[in-house]
């Protein structure tokens, strides 16, 4: 996987915007298998926002968190459990995505808000690499309430419960809403996904939105 995000207006914890698929976010690993046969799951529209309080997939929202960089990444439901490396933006003015070879590494914008945070901090991720299923791979089958665990540097855990779990076409990435300031702690998690063929790759992005319901 590797999609490439570019910096737009605003703050910095609402600064980056989806730009175009590059060649590393193409499949790798379908590519090679040569089949296309075993693509990422894709989430349902019943994961979608209802447009009403999605609070409702459960978790009333928790007080903000001091910031402090983030260590690792649990996801439960989908057995993720990744360490987190920082992400800058390239000389383009793209954020960067953890390196290809690294399957089980997801990464964080570290020069945005931090997980558990009042803003809306970012997770980004590969869903495949030239070796398989990546990190993100079964990002589209996580359900509305669903559990995210973000450990924290200090000492402390972020829980996060999941309000909503979208796919996207790359040409109608709806960027003020996945990446827009919040005025309470919340999360994006974010990988490639959508179509996929063999000439284009993956054509869009899975997003998760997730808001903070706990710490400890």
């Amino acid at each position: 996987m590797r999609r490439r995000f570019r910096r737009a207006g605003g703050p910095a914890n609402a600064a980056i915007a989806a730009v175009t698929v590059f060649a590393l976010c193409a499949g790798a690993w379908l590519l090679r298998d040569g089949t296309g046969a075993h693509p990422p799951p894709q989430p349902s529209a019943a994961q979608a926002h209802t447009g009403a309080d999605d609070h409702s997939a459960g978790g009333s929202p928790a007080p903000a968190l001091p910031p402090s960089p983030p260590g690792r990444v649990r996801i439960p439901a989908i057995g993720v459990d990744a360490p987190l490396t920082g992400l800058g933006l390239t000389a383009t003015g793209s954020l960067d995505v953890p390196p290809a070879g690294a399957g089980n590494l997801a990464g964080w914008y570290e020069a945005g808000t931090t997980p558990g945070e009042r803003g809306t901090a970012i997770l980004a991720g590969h869903v495949d690499n030239a070796e398989g299923p990546a990190v993100f791979y079964s990002l589209g089958a996580l359900r509305k309430g669903s559990t995210i665990e973000v450990d924290r540097r200090d000492g402390g855990v972020a829980v996060f419960t999941v309000d909503a779990v979208e796919v996207y076409d790359a040409r109608d990435f709806p960027d003020a809403k996945v990446y827009g300031a919040a005025s309470r702690p919340e999360l994006r998690v974010i990988t490639c996904g959508g179509g996929w063929s063999r000439t284009t790759g993956y054509q869009g992005n899975v997003v998760v939105y997730a808001h903070l319901t706990g710490s400890r």
